[in-house]
């Protein structure tokens, strides 16, 4: 498992009930700008981290040609997302 903590740009989309969902995310990786379609968003669940409240989504994508899963951080109040970790 990687560790990654790292802000990135998220492409989402917001039902009519409120309830998000990331599409797209794009990160920089050695000096690259790498662009990632989710193909599934496997899990999502809330959490508060000091009375900050934010949403953890389980994804998986193919990244190089790999299935790869990965969580993403939305944190509601500040509306910025954030790449938690990588699972290779």
């Amino acid at each position: 498992m990687e560790l990654k903590m790292c802000p990135v740009d998220v492409i989402s989309v917001c039902s009519a009930g409120g309830e998000i969902r990331p599409l797209r995310l794009r990160v920089e990786e050695t000096h690259q700008l790498l662009r990632i379609d989710i193909e599934e968003v496997i899990s999502m669940r809330k959490v508060q981290y000091v009375g900050i409240e934010a949403q953890i989504f389980l994804c998986r994508a193919t990244v190089e040609g790999k299935q790869t899963l990965f969580e993403l951080k939305y944190t509601i109040r500040t509306h910025s997302w954030c790449l938690l970790r990588k699972v290779c």
